[in-house]
């Protein structure tokens, strides 16, 4: 991406604004800024003088979207780094206390068409997944070093893969023999390894669990996401609210049980007589079931078929 234009569509963005009531003069994070699309929705609804403060590790990603919505001059503030930082990044712009948070999990579009860090399967190029390219390790990286114990926890615990050992095995063959290190390599590779399919072709491509395992572990994403969960109560206003969009059961788990624990509050034992802890509730749910897309705009964009939205809002402390 070298220019501000973008080719993401946000998903569900209707219902997104209408969760987190966004209006003029409220202070709002974006913890996965992205191409951009629900900040500059809030930026327009909060108009004219709403702040959002925009977290993201892809400084590439920061650079197009605050190109793109330049015309919002200092409306939009940006943070390079992890969502797991969002305290830090709540504090540079003295953000003490925020109105909303929206989490939006998925890859952008732009990611997906990147072919300098291979977030796209069919899009191809280098295996990096890195959404910040100065830190840590590449998935080439770690399809180089890892053993198939290693590579096989990754694809099943970050995957859900039901052939991680025989996936795991081929890539060490594999390795012996020549590096992995593009996207078409080890997508190639992963379609070889698995038993042979019949009947109608899927649409999901065959090794999308694989990707998303690798993408998982090389950006740490889902102890990202624990870790900014539990800060985004602590800098929620009362009344202020958290939307949260996932696309995969692993990330959506974290969410629902994070709201559950802080809805219910107490940590007592089921058959304690009374509550020792003293822990009182912390959210409200605003929708007991995820919303999803509906199939309009599932049919307008795909992406947004596997989406859910859940949403809650911080109650006041107990007296």
């Amino acid at each position: 991406m070298t220019t501000g234009a973008t080719v993401h569509r946000p998903v569900l963005l209707k219902e997104t604004l209408e969760a987190l009531m966004v209006h003029r003069s409220g202070r709002y994070i974006d913890a996965n800024l992205g191409g951009g699309g629900h900040t500059e929705a809030i930026l327009t609804a909060s108009s004219p003088d709403g702040v959002v403060l925009g977290i993201d590790a892809d400084a590439q990603a920061i650079a197009a979207t605050r190109e793109r919505l330049a015309a919002f001059g200092e409306r939009l503030r940006t943070f390079h780094g992890s969502s797991a930082r969002l305290s830090e990044a709540a504090d540079a712009v003295d953000f003490d206390a925020v109105d909303g948070v929206i989490f939006d999990l998925g890859l952008s579009s732009d990611q997906l068409v990147d072919q300098t860090r291979g977030f796209g399967i069919r899009a191809g190029g280098t295996l990096d997944l890195r959404f910040d390219v100065s830190r840590g390790e590449s998935a080439a990286d770690l399809l180089a070093l890892l053993d198939v114990r290693e590579l096989q926890a990754i694809f099943r615990n970050y995957g859900e893969e039901p052939h991680a050992t025989r996936i795991a095995r081929a890539i060490v063959a594999a390795r012996a023999t020549t590096p992995i290190t593009t996207s078409e390599q080890l997508s190639a590779l992963v379609e070889a390894a698995l038993p042979k399919r019949y009947g109608p072709p899927s649409r999901i491509h065959p090794a999308t669990r694989v990707f998303q395992a690798l993408r998982i572990a090389v950006n740490d994403e889902l102890g990202a996401l624990r870790i900014a969960l539990a800060a985004t109560l602590s800098r929620l206003s009362v009344g202020g609210r958290v939307a949260v969009l996932t696309y995969h059961s692993l990330e959506d788990r974290i969410v629902k049980q994070a709201f559950a624990a802080a809805v219910r509050g107490c940590i007592c034992p089921p058959r304690a007589p009374a509550c020792a802890c003293g822990l009182q509730p912390t959210l409200r749910l605003v929708n007991k079931k995820p919303i999803t897309a509906s199939p309009e705009e599932i049919a307008e964009n795909p992406r947004s078929r596997s989406a859910k939205l859940r949403v809650a809002e911080r109650l006041a402390a107990a007296a």
